[in-house]
């Protein structure tokens, strides 16, 4: 048997609920964050750390964000783009305003600014839902785009709403190579993903997915409405803002408000659908497989030496990738965190027939 945690016996309820409980689950996280820490900034190309990997760690980090309100509290929102626009635009303020600020002080206090915002277009939640919910948070996006655009305070007095920063550094160690921002990309997504992972296996956690399930039920039992979505819209914003800092500060470098448009947004949520609704893993999966398929899509005819206008192949690349995505969605709805769970299940019975 490949994977089997028949025998692995727990002595107390502590080790019972660790975050991985099986053996081989965290030797595999180890392998991955020494593989992902030491081997790729060494053996990785200034392109794929720069254009491939730096996206698809932030992209990750704002899709777990994403997947706590949407995945685990089952409140929709279309304003994902909004909240990383605060984040990226509050943390630029931050950072040129106040002089000395730290680098990680700029980043974490933008993910406080869009968590305020995140709580007050977070209050209608507390009325609506499904449709008119996503409505009501698409507001925000629409509302961060004219105030960013026409507001000059929020962008230094730049009349395009077009800002730049430069000259990063961590603890006075320059971030300026495509695997020095790699490396700071990675850490803030593991330390994210480990707080998220808790975060939805704790109280409120068990509470985000009560109301998800059925939210007069959970208010019978004594969960508080107010508390659970608020704190759904708190921490998802918070998440997403720092993706947001992060994706103007180390990906972009120099950004506008259409770098976070309402595209960024559906984006967003599309990572959250196909990864898998509720699953921390699945981020991850749904990011990978948005940000790698275009790619894959672009190269394809090259490889088979084919010749075709950039304007045709561009065309083509949308027709397929909506394609695959609605042929995923009817094959498998509960996304590739849920594959991922059926390959383990295999791997328990492996070589016996299931």
């Amino acid at each position: 048997m490949l994977y089997r945690e028949n025998g692995q016996f727990k002595s107390s309820y502590r080790a019972d609920q660790q975050i991985f409980p099986i053996l081989q689950d965290r030797v595999a996280i180890l392998a991955l964050l020494v593989v992902a820490f030491a081997a790729v900034p060494a053996l990785a190309s200034e392109y794929w750390l720069r254009a491939i990997l730096t996206p698809f760690l932030i992209l990750s980090l704002a899709a777990l964000g994403l997947n706590i309100l949407v995945g685990y509290c089952g409140q929709i929102s279309l304003g994902t783009g909004a909240f990383m626009a605060v984040g990226a635009y509050a943390a630029y303020n931050f950072h040129v305003r106040i002089e000395g600020m730290p680098l990680i002080a700029s980043l974490l206090l933008g993910g406080l600014c869009a968590t305020g915002v995140g709580v007050l277009f977070g209050i209608p939640s507390l009325r609506i839902k499904g449709l008119y919910l996503a409505v009501a948070t698409l507001a925000a996006q629409f509302f961060t785009d004219w105030a960013f655009l026409r507001i000059q305070w929020f962008t230094n007095n730049s009349a395009s709403g077009s800002v730049s920063v430069a000259g990063l550094n961590v603890f006075g160690l320059p971030v300026e190579t495509p695997a020095q921002k790699y490396l700071l990309c990675l850490a803030f997504v593991s330390v994210f993903a480990l707080l998220a992972k808790n975060l939805t296996r704790s109280s409120i956690g068990r509470e985000w997915m009560a109301m998800r399930d059925m939210d007069v039920a959970a208010a019978v039992i004594g969960i508080r409405p107010v508390y659970a979505k608020l704190t759904a819209f708190a921490v998802s914003s918070f998440i997403v803002g720092v993706a947001g800092a992060l994706w103007g500060f180390v990906h972009l470098g120099a950004w506008e408000p259409a770098a976070f448009s309402i595209d960024r947004s559906f984006q967003l949520l599309f990572m959250v659908i196909i990864g898998g609704l509720g699953s921390i893993m699945g981020s991850f999966f749904g990011a990978a497989f948005i940000v790698l398929l275009p790619i894959f899509l672009n190269q394809l005819p090259g490889w088979f030496g084919v010749s075709m206008s950039t304007a045709l192949a561009s065309h083509l690349e949308f027709m397929i990738f909506g394609a695959l995505i609605v042929f995923f969605l009817i094959v498998e709805p509960h996304g590739l965190a849920r594959l991922w769970s059926t390959f383990k299940e295999k791997l328990r019975l492996w070589p016996f027939p299931h």
